[in-house]
């Protein structure tokens, strides 16, 4: 339990917050603790990596004073890998936004940070496995993807997804040869109140395919493409409907 304005209130997740600025770093730690979640602050990237204790979610400012963000996102992740992890940042290169997620971040919020945007990107973040578990197995071509274990397998071998990957595969593969929305994907991946950039599902869309690619690489396995719909989304074409297009 927390204590906030005097109520008692229901702690609902471990964050670590990761911000050197004072000012910035205490208006996260009570806004987030007036929802009731139970927070630790650190103000260097070596305070953050020395956290053993286990984390739900992690802020984390790429603008730390002593060790570079992304080497401290990509070090987190393989740390934490069930944690969900939202990078701070105030660089406005889209570039960086992206080697931040591709270190291992879920998400990114750009500085300044609105407190209302927030709090609905950490309720989307921490509804663990909406939607993709309690079904059955959907195999296409070489790959299956069980949605009760939360395994990817192709040609028998596991593909190793984060968490976000696998919810983002399942979605697609629940309706193969169809053309799917970037708003329909964040609505149902991340959240249906879900507002601002949606660069995370590009970044996510493109580590998905690498990783079915490495997984196939040297095994002939048929391996699903997922194909760009520009102006719409994405479509998850099933190796039979590549073999007629060709």
């Amino acid at each position: 339990m927390n204590l906030a304005c005097g109520r008692r209130v229901e702690v609902v997740a471990r964050l670590l917050v990761v911000e050197d600025d004072e000012t910035i770093g205490d208006a996260l730690r009570t806004s987030l603790r007036a929802h009731g979640h139970e927070v630790q602050w650190e103000r260097s990237g070596r305070g953050a990596l020395s956290v053993s204790f286990p984390v739900d979610l992690v802020l984390l400012d790429l603008g730390l004073p002593d060790l570079d963000g992304v080497e401290v996102c990509r070090r987190l992740r393989a740390g934490m890998p069930a944690a969900v992890l939202v990078i701070l940042t105030a660089r406005t290169d889209e570039m960086d936004v992206v080697v931040g997620l591709e270190a291992g971040a879920d998400d990114y919020l750009s500085k300044p940070v609105r407190l209302a945007e927030l709090h609905a990107r950490l309720r989307a973040h921490l509804r663990r496995n909406a939607g993709t578990g309690g079904g059955e197995d959907v195999p296409i071509g070489d790959l299956l993807v069980d949605t009760d274990s939360r395994r990817v397998t192709l040609a028998g071998h596991e593909v190793a997804l984060r968490a976000k990957e696998f919810d983002l595969l399942a979605r697609l593969a629940a309706e193969p040869d169809r053309a799917i929305s970037r708003e329909t994907l964040m609505a149902d991946v991340w959240d249906e109140n879900w507002f601002g950039s949606t660069k995370t599902l590009d970044v996510h869309v493109a580590a998905v395919r690498r990783k079915l690619a490495d997984a196939a690489a040297g095994t002939g396995a048929q391996v699903p493409a997922i194909v760009t719909l520009r102006g719409h989304g994405y479509r998850f074409d099933t190796p039979e409907t590549q073999r007629q297009g060709q």
